[in-house]
């Protein structure tokens, strides 16, 4: 079992990624969202790389980690918000990268999940179902599929940075995070029709103060924070905490946008952090 410490950190670090789809509406609701993406891993790899070492990685690991997380799942995930995707429900249908995740770990580390961690999963997935369910008529065809294919990418971005076994934290998240602007600055002056790095008008201090958010809290601190648990821990036990983001991400957005969840939704969130506690303390709970 997880110690006390490092459940914290991980329902910090699921607290944060959730509220974060705040910052990502606000934002990519003003500027296009490639570019917004470009800047957030910009902004969270200087000044960072001048001061913490290369980590003891090996560089096609680093650049591959940088690509699939910053380019493919985040460029893809802000791409669908933009389309109409809302930012609540992207938070839920995206925690298909718990289950992404422990099966490429299966796949290409024969890490075979517990039984309570089976279990625990299908509870919490039960309740991602009927959240979805729930708002199904909220969601367009392209972005929802979108934001499934952002899970996927997370969940192979898992794996990679299993696979890396980062030496320090901060060093890799700040040098991955080098491999993400330039890719992404290319594909916004494709698709988006921008000038190379560089919006069409000055940015609101809304849209700054959430780049902000998402380069120094999310990027830095809390991606730092969930790669040190996927150093420690097996994945089945701790991607399941981020199962909790949605239940701080649609209601962030329902404090924020007014997506009020319904009474449907709230059980589904219940059985979302009933499947999690399922996952850490086992049948012990239900004896209790």
């Amino acid at each position: 079992m997880m110690p006390l410490g490092h459940i914290l950190l991980a329902i910090l670090v699921s607290a944060i990624y959730g509220t974060a789809f705040v910052a990502v509406k606000l934002s990519v609701t003003e500027l296009p969202p490639l570019l917004v993406t470009g800047y957030r891993f910009l902004f969270a790899a200087i000044p960072l790389v001048f001061f913490v070492p290369r980590p003891k990685v090996p560089p096609r690991l680093l650049i591959a980690y940088g690509i699939m997380q910053g380019v493919i799942m985040f460029g893809t995930i802000f791409t669908a918000i933009r389309l109409g995707m809302p930012p609540g429900l992207s938070s839920l249908v995206v925690q298909m990268q718990v289950f992404f995740t422990i099966f490429f770990s299966f796949v290409l580390f024969g890490e075979k999940p517990r039984r309570r961690e089976i279990a625990g999963a299908a509870i919490a997935l039960a309740g991602i179902c009927l959240i979805g369910l729930e708002n199904a008529d909220a969601a367009p065809t392209i972005p929802f599929l979108m934001v499934i294919a952002s899970a996927a990418a997370w969940g192979l971005a898992n794996v990679i940075a299993k696979a890396a076994k980062p030496d320090a934290m901060l060093g890799f998240v700040g040098w991955s995070s080098l491999a993400a602007p330039v890719p992404l600055f290319a594909l916004s002056m494709l698709f988006e029709g921008t000038v190379f790095g560089l919006p069409d008008h000055v940015p609101s201090t809304t849209a700054m103060l959430s780049i902000a958010f998402l380069a120094y809290p999310t990027t830095v601190f809390a991606f730092a924070g969930w790669i040190y648990l996927l150093r420690n821990h097996p994945a089945a036990t701790v991607t399941p905490f981020a199962l909790l983001i949605p239940v701080f991400g649609m209601g962030s957005t329902a404090a924020v946008f007014g997506e009020i969840p319904t009474s449907v939704a709230a059980i589904g969130a219940g059985l979302v952090f009933f499947g999690l506690a399922v996952n850490m303390f086992g049948w012990r709970l239900l004896g209790r």
